[in-house]
């Protein structure tokens, strides 16, 4: 019984979790975009970005990280056979680099309140990506659990990772001749 309570817990702060990791990198692209305004309008904005970015990260993103995390170990403590399924494995170290992913975002939260971010808004549109190619691999293992479906389905992933990279750099051209006209 204890194991479906700390299930259900993971499942729920999952999704707060990849919701401030989701929303997180979009904050800072206004963020990094609003250095194109005046220097009086960049204060403001730089000042509610800040504020925005420090309640997300330690209201809602990273309280959610170690609840996931903490409920995981429950699971893991509860049913420890699943450590000897391949599928577990794979899908640990596509969490280890979620958390990773969370802890260089916390970085780059950092850099901008202090004015030290040097990331354009075209190469934080990709950061914004690779939580959602990490996401879907960890559902695609989890869900597909046969080795050679969910090497299918990161296969796929990567292929739809490479095309909104395409896409990224399409949209940026687009935009960029939009505002010479």
């Amino acid at each position: 019984m204890i194991y479906l309570y700390a299930k259900a817990i993971h499942i729920i702060f999952v999704i707060c979790w990849m919701a401030g990791l989701f929303y997180m990198p979009r904050l800072f692209i206004y963020h990094t975009e609003a250095k194109d305004q005046s220097k009086e309008a960049y204060t403001v904005l730089h000042k509610q970005f800040s504020i925005m970015e420090n309640r997300l990260w330690w209201v809602i993103t990273t309280p959610a990280m170690y609840i996931t995390v903490f409920s995981a170990l429950v699971m893991l403590y509860v049913n420890p056979s699943l450590l000897q399924m391949g599928w577990m494995h794979v899908k640990l170290l596509f969490v280890v680099a979620m958390i990773a992913y969370h802890f260089i975002s916390q970085r780059m939260m950092f850099n901008l309140r202090d004015e030290k971010s040097t990331l354009s808004s075209s190469k934080l549109r990709m950061w914004n990506e690779v939580s959602t190619v990490l996401l879907f691999s960890i559902v695609f293992t989890v869900v597909l659990k046969s080795a050679l479906n969910w090497i299918y389905g990161v296969v796929g992933l990567l292929s739809l990772a490479i095309l909104l990279m395409i896409l990224i750099k399409a949209y940026k051209k687009y935009r960029t001749s939009r505002e010479g006209k």
